[in-house]
């Protein structure tokens, strides 16, 4: 008796950090396609616990609503970086396509990089539905770029006041903030405020519409309270295009650089983003797993709402309660 077997699934073989920092480009786009194909490996969970552990570089996080001209700046920040000798690696998170889940809009596309340059990397990779505008796999993306050059840009999707993942990943986030639009107005609320390290007002050549929007905006940082050791942003007004502001955007972000490295302060902050990471996944993914597992057993019950949510936080917590 004949029948056909199914092949064991293998996963790929994962290489070490050495080798995808002495590969160049081709390695680290290896590297990065196994985060996904081999997601969930035990090896490449060792591979980004070593990355994690062996940072090279800095992680600059952009963000701020679309139209901004997040990737105007960021083609200024990466030509001034490869000017001073820099590595760089960039991450644009695209909206997801509804479809196929993949990046929709392809920020690379808008970036003017030179394919000979060994010195730039860039990777689109799409939020996937994620309202922070992070997905678990743009995490270890940005991880793994970390460890191999000196500076990573992080582009974010640009959702507006939801997006908070991007501190989650940055040492420091950079909030673009643009003339006429109201976002000044939109930076006052406390949840916007709590987010930049730098906040910089883009399109500095309209003038007088760029002035007002700096001085509402420094004025909504000195409402905030700030500690005797707290950091608080500078703001500064760039124009990408014409190539003004972009030395006092370097001054304020390697501003932030110093003072993350005195008293363990850049340390302290990426432990934090670490513990962040776990605590993210399993409320992600066992609690899909637990919506999965509920649905049918809801459409059966017919019950209300509250009375199925009360139901399950008892059944839930008789559950964690049992030994082991």
């Amino acid at each position: 008796m004949t029948g056909h077997v199914t092949a064991p699934s293998r996963t790929p073989p994962i290489p070490t950090l050495d080798a995808i920092r002495a590969g160049g480009k081709p390695a680290v786009a290896r590297a990065l396609t196994l985060i996904e194909t081999a997601h969930g490996s035990e090896g490449l969970a060792r591979l980004l616990d070593e990355a994690t552990a062996n940072p090279k570089g800095d992680v600059l996080g952009l963000t701020g609503p679309p139209g901004v001209g997040k990737s105007t700046l960021t083609n200024a920040i990466l030509t001034e970086a490869r000017a001073a000798g820099r590595t760089v690696g960039v991450v644009a998170v695209d909206p997801s396509s509804r479809f196929t889940g993949g990046a929709l809009l392809g920020d690379r596309t808008r970036l003017r990089t030179d394919p000979e340059d060994q010195g730039v990397f860039v990777r689109s990779m799409a939020a996937r539905d994620r309202l922070g505008g992070l997905s678990d796999h743009a995490v270890a993306a940005i991880v793994l770029m970390r460890a191999v050059y000196d500076l990573v840009v992080v582009e974010s999707v640009g959702i507006g006041q939801s997006e908070g993942d991007i501190a989650f990943v940055a040492d420091t986030v950079l909030l673009c903030i643009q003339p006429g639009s109201g976002d000044s107005l939109q930076f006052m609320k406390a949840g916007v405020m709590e987010l930049p390290d730098v906040v910089c007002v883009t399109k500095a050549d309209m003038g007088a519409a760029a002035r007002r929007a700096h001085a509402d905006v420094a004025g909504a940082l000195t409402l905030a309270s700030h500690g005797s050791d707290d950091w608080i942003a500078p703001v500064v007004l760039v124009s990408s295009t014409a190539g003004t502001g972009l030395d006092d955007l370097a001054a304020a972000l390697g501003a932030h650089g110093a003072w993350l490295a005195a008293g363990g302060r850049r340390a302290g902050r990426r432990a934090a983003q670490a513990r962040h990471w776990v605590e993210d996944a399993v409320r992600v993914r066992f609690g899909a797993r637990g919506l999965a597992a509920v649905a049918a057993d809801l459409a059966r019950s017919g019950e209300g709402p509250f009375g199925a949510i009360r139901r399950l936080d008892a059944d839930l917590a008789a559950r964690l309660a049992r030994p082991v």
